[in-house]
């Protein structure tokens, strides 16, 4: 049984539903159905102010951000949709810690969903540095729904590299 790539760790019966989607071509119908829309978060400043907002609403102990930014250097291969970092530097006498959210850059083209549950996992980082259970929570929390959104912009990553390369069973 081949498998799908972003789905690995699915269960057989959902990779299935995904592959006959696939085979069939169904798979822009699909997401076409459930996320229409598309956001208008274009700069890396409108970025940083969705992302301020969202961390306002649900993450108002957090440690502040830095800098939010697409980045067009993220590779989807590598499992890298979003990625936070912080750096230490020392200024002066004092120990300085900037926290930095990066976005890949395709996200700009998706659906405000998609772009949501990127944002809401790289801020749960802030309080859950491991993709734990309470992380998983906080996610959940701070975006119902959360899991099939992920799963949902799994079947997007695939449907994208279809239109790009040719069919995504691998």
């Amino acid at each position: 049984m081949t498998s799908l790539k972003y789905l690995q760790g699915y269960p057989a019966s959902l990779q299935e539903q995904v592959r006959l989607l696939c085979e069939r071509g169904h798979l822009q119908a699909y997401l076409s159905s459930r996320y229409p829309g598309s956001h208008s978060v274009q700069s890396d400043k409108t970025l940083y102010t969705y992302t301020l907002e969202v961390k306002q609403a649900y993450l108002k102990n957090a440690p502040g951000i830095d800098k939010v930014l697409y980045d067009a250097k993220l590779d989807v291969m590598q499992k890298a949709l979003g990625l936070h970092t912080s750096i230490s530097r020392v200024h002066g006498g004092k120990l300085k810690a900037k926290k930095e959210i990066r976005i890949a850059s395709l996200f700009k083209d998706a659906a405000p969903e998609f772009l949501k549950m990127i944002v809401v996992h790289e801020l749960a980082h802030l309080k859950e540095h491991e993709h734990n259970k309470a992380f998983y929570q906080l996610c959940e929390h701070m975006l119902p729904g959360y899991h099939q959104i992920e799963f949902d912009l799994r079947v997007y990553l695939l449907w994208r590299d279809q239109e790009q390369n040719g069919p995504a069973i691998s």
